[in-house]
Formats: structure tokens, C-alpha cells, sequence
């Protein structure tokens, strides 16, 4: 899905690591290159069983600074999928996909047609 300003949304599976099996679709995720982890609403996470295993600090691009519980999801988009440590979202939060997400999935934004694509094989260390 498109929005006015050019940004794009995608529908996201989640799915609980330690209890697979059950997965919840979240409809209209952000992706948001600027933020480094993935927030999903609250509800959606508890009700796959997904712990809440840090509290951490994040600026809003307002700048204000919030705290917010994280946890462990199995992520799925655009065919592929990663766990990751992602944001239990408030009422007012929005829905992101970030970039440590992004990177988890190995895919990448394809800014013509709006989607996101594989980012291609992953950089390794070189034997010296």
C-alpha cells in the first residue's frame, strides 16, 4: 500500500519463537528506515504469548523520549523471515517495520516500485 507521501506499509506475520505454530497478521506497517527497531501493537504480541523481556528508552521524532517494553517475534514479509527484537507499541505508537528488521529479513526498499526486495547476498568475512 502507497501512501500520499511516497512512504509504503506491508502486512507483517508475527509469530512467537518459543510457541511456533500461531501467527498474527498486523496490517499496514510503516517501514521506517530511521528507526531501528520493529513496533507492533501491544495486544497483538501478548496474545501470542511473546514475553516482555527489557524495558528500553527511544526518541520520537517529536523528540521526546519514551519507554517501552521489548521482546523476541519471529517476523514474516515478502516471502522471507528473521526473529528479532521488537517494540511493544502503545495505543498511540505507531506501526513500524525498522531497519534491524529490514536487515534480519535480508531486504532491502526498491524506491520505483515501492516494495521491498531482496537485498542480495549478505557481506561475510574474508579469509586472510
Amino acid at each position: 500500500m502507497v501512501d500520499d507521501m511516497g512512504t509504503f506499509r506491508i502486512e507483517v506475520e508475527l509469530e512467537n519463537p518459543a510457541a511456533p505454530g500461531e501467527r498474527r497478521v498486523v496490517h499496514s506497517a510503516l517501514i521506517d528506515t530511521g528507526a531501528e527497531l520493529s513496533w507492533f501493537p501491544a495486544a497483538i504480541l501478548e496474545s501470542l504469548g511473546i514475553e516482555r523481556t527489557k524495558q528500553a528508552r527511544f526518541r520520537q521524532a517529536t523528540g521526546e523520549i519514551v519507554e517501552r517494553w521489548t521482546g523476541e517475534a519471529r517476523l514474516y514479509a515478502a516471502g522471507t523471515r528473521t526473529i528479532d527484537e521488537v517494540v511493544f507499541g502503545e495505543r498511540t505508537d505507531l506501526v513500524l517495520l525498522g531497519s534491524r528488521s529490514l536487515e534480519g529479513l535480508n531486504l532491502t526498499i526498491d524506491p520505483v516500485s515501492k516494495r521491498l526486495v531482496d537485498a542480495g547476498p549478505a557481506p561475510a568475512a574474508a579469509v586472510s
